[in-house]
């Protein structure tokens, strides 16, 4: 094993529960999977949220931005009014909510990958992935056709999601979860599900790996999730979390973050005790912390990551003391 890497909290950064919006009733509460794109004033944050559930507890998610200052990404600049992506309309892939959502900017484009949750029967909900594109600045996307661009297949059955987009080597990678089964605990239907990855040469055509990348520590039926991959050192990094698929809401199983390296992005190896960031003894992220984000900016590394009840009072961030 390699030294654990050292995270140093800075604190939460932005709390829908304690912040109005004008105009903005759609975020009432969660701010999940925080996504950054640099500009040159500001870091622009993609994060997803929801408005109240409705008369029947049900959730709807929609996703925008926020706008920290570069210098103090504490500082909240602004925070946009409107939702970058419509819903679906009805029947589609996207009729429920657009969550999580991974940008990435390509030139003059910034192509957002995201996923598209349907309502069902027998279980909650299922997903897949939809791609959308936006030719001003990344304040709204236009969805580049009504169904999803990595949908269900024979050996991926149901909840393909948790997308995060990166390129290596001129070569588009798509990071994501596919699931392996739905169990029953507590008489609350429960998803299993697993880390896997899609190649492309143009970010539209995608080849799926066909595997999962990790082996479950914690349980066989280890849920993984939001596989972040970064370059450093030499070396691919990936930050992900991992929960148990029973019992976990609660401090003794939810989300904690895991950590992975790769020399050629297809094979990892898992290290989870070198990711050095976990729950804190009390506060907003002392029983989970998840859907770890990790970027590069002014000379440090930092990592956006949601507390909690998956986020339901907003994201913080943490600086890498050291190198990756």
């Amino acid at each position: 094993m390699t030294q654990p890497y050292r995270w140093r909290k800075l604190g939460k950064v932005f709390d829908p529960t304690d912040s109005t919006v004008p105009g903005a009733a759609w975020i009432d509460e969660f701010a999940q999977a925080p996504c950054v794109v640099p500009h040159d004033d500001f870091l622009r944050v993609y994060f997803s949220c929801r408005p109240a559930p409705d008369s029947r507890g049900q959730y709807t998610s929609y996703s925008t931005y926020l706008d920290l200052d570069r210098s103090d990404l504490r500082n909240v600049l602004r925070v946009s009014d409107r939702p970058v992506l419509p819903l679906g309309q009805m029947g589609m892939f996207d009729q429920f909510g657009i969550y999580p959502l991974s940008v990435i900017r390509d030139k003059d484009v910034y192509r957002a990958y995201y996923a598209g949750w349907t309502r069902c029967e027998s279980v909650p909900f299922n997903t897949a992935i939809g791609v959308a594109e936006s030719h001003d600045g990344g304040r709204s996307f236009t969805k580049l056709g009504p169904g999803p661009v990595i949908p269900y297949t024979p050996d991926e059955p149901f909840v393909i999601s948790g997308p995060k987009i990166r390129r290596f080597n001129d070569r588009w990678y798509l990071y994501y979860i596919a699931g392996r089964k739905w169990i029953v605990d507590n008489g609350r239907a429960e998803p299993v599900y697993k880390i896997r990855m899609a190649t492309s040469d143009d970010g539209l055509h995608w080849q799926k790996h066909g595997k999962d990348l990790l082996e479950s520590r914690v349980e066989p039926d280890e849920a993984q999730a939001s596989p972040d991959v970064i370059f450093s050192g030499g070396t691919y990094h990936m930050f992900f979390c991992y929960r148990r698929s029973r019992n976990y809401r609660g401090k003794s199983g939810g989300y904690r973050i895991g950590y992975a390296s790769s020399e050629d992005l297809f094979h990892w190896t898992r290290d989870d005790d070198c990711a050095g960031i976990t729950v804190s003894e009390s506060g907003w992220d002392s029983e989970m912390v998840s859907y770890p984000h990790v970027f590069e900016h002014a000379g440090h590394m930092y990592l956006f990551y949601l507390g909690n009840h998956v986020g339901k009072h907003g994201f913080g961030v943490a600086v890498l003391e050291g190198q990756l």
